[in-house]
């Protein structure tokens, strides 16, 4: 019995020790793990967002995309989301252009009022979407296997720059509110694929629509959904209904040329890649992205490569013309309550130094 208890004894000393030893190790890489990580962290820097900082040194384009990757005709396949992914880790590709009968599954949708969400609007959405019954975009398009799209800024830089030929070379060209296409063809082109707008800023003569193009709607007030219940019924639109303008009461579009632009990219625009106020939730000063800076976010999920035109204001140039259909001048510029557009300009920018985007007029 004494050598029993002998031999268990030292058996559980040599497992305390095991056990002791374990510990100890395990701590030590523990240690050397969270050290590890701070070099790390130290050594690539980000800004408060999330954004490379280093995004001039081309690091970006030699790290995340393959040349190999190029489709017929030139297209660089993922090359817009792998770009955004090297200066911005946290780039999460699949989100929708439009809102589908699945809307009810994206549960943060639900989580904020427009124009962050959907909340509140879920049933007249689905009255929207039980008549439209297109989600997506033309069947030609959604067959490409690279899509290139570019978006539309209306502003006067892109006037004289005759890009017109080379703006309709994009699979996808986006527009936004009213900017007119006839007359201007030479530098803005001719071909619109989708005209993104809201009520206040939608085309209010019916002869000035694309025959072709998709209209998109995108919801920043409660009262829009139900804007645009009425226009895709083509029921009676009061032009007064809580908007800060008169609104169009007629849409020369039949349902299956309507969509409903996912809010997810207003949000994300918003406040994960311009860094607004989030004021819970809500819309309030100054958190309140342009259409530009989200049509550019919809276009970073769902184009292989994107463009811009006609984005940037000079305010060293107070003569310069505003927007290229009129004669109004940058000096009628006046702080705007719900846009920031300096914080907006840094994101931009970012997106041209990242080479995430190609800017054609050099404006941002």
């Amino acid at each position: 019995m004494s050598f029993l208890g002998s031999f268990r004894n030292l058996l559980l000393a040599v497992c305390l020790m095991l056990v002791l030893g374990f510990l100890y190790y395990s701590a030590g890489k523990l240690h050397m793990h969270g050290w590890g990580q701070e070099l790390r962290e130290s050594s690539t820097e980000y800004d408060r967002l999330g954004f490379l900082l280093k995004l001039d040194s081309g690091t970006s384009a030699e790290l995340s995309y393959k040349n190999g990757n190029i489709t017929e005709g030139g297209c660089r396949r993922g090359f817009a989301s792998a770009q955004m992914t090297a200066i911005f880790p946290r780039f999460s590709k699949p989100a929708p252009m439009f809102l589908d009968n699945t809307f009810k599954q994206w549960s943060k949708l639900k989580d904020f009022v427009p124009p962050f969400g959907i909340k509140g609007q879920e049933a007249v959405i689905q009255k929207i979407l039980g008549i439209t019954k297109q989600y997506t975009l033309t069947s030609s398009l959604d067959s490409l296997s690279c899509k290139r799209c570019i978006i539309m800024g209306n502003g006067g830089i892109v006037a004289n720059k005759s890009l017109g030929t080379r703006i309709d070379e994009y699979d996808v060209v986006i527009r936004l509110n009213e900017a007119p296409v006839k007359g201007f063809e030479k530098d803005v082109g001719s071909k619109t694929t989708l005209r993104i707008t809201y009520p206040e800023g939608a085309i209010q003569k019916p002869a000035r629509y694309e025959k072709d193009s998709l209209f998109v709607f995108a919801g920043f007030k409660p009262q829009d959904f139900k804007w645009l219940k009425y226009i895709v019924y083509k029921e009676k639109v009061s032009p007064s209904d809580g908007f800060w303008k008169s609104v169009a009461t007629f849409v020369p579009k039949e349902p299956k040329e309507i969509r409903i632009l996912n809010p997810y990219f207003i949000r994300e625009a918003a406040f994960t890649f311009i860094g607004l106020p989030v004021n819970n939730g809500m819309m309030g000063r100054g958190n309140i992205p342009t259409l530009g800076s989200v049509a550019i976010t919809m276009a970073l999920h769902n184009c292989d490569e994107v463009a811009v035109a006609g984005f940037g204001y000079d305010m060293n140039a107070p003569n310069a013309p505003l927007h290229y259909y009129e004669s109004v001048k940058m000096s009628a510029i006046k702080e705007s309550w719900t846009h920031n557009i300096g914080k907006e300009k840094e994101f931009l920018r970012k997106l041209v130094r990242g080479q995430v985007i190609t800017d054609l007029t050099a404006g941002i």
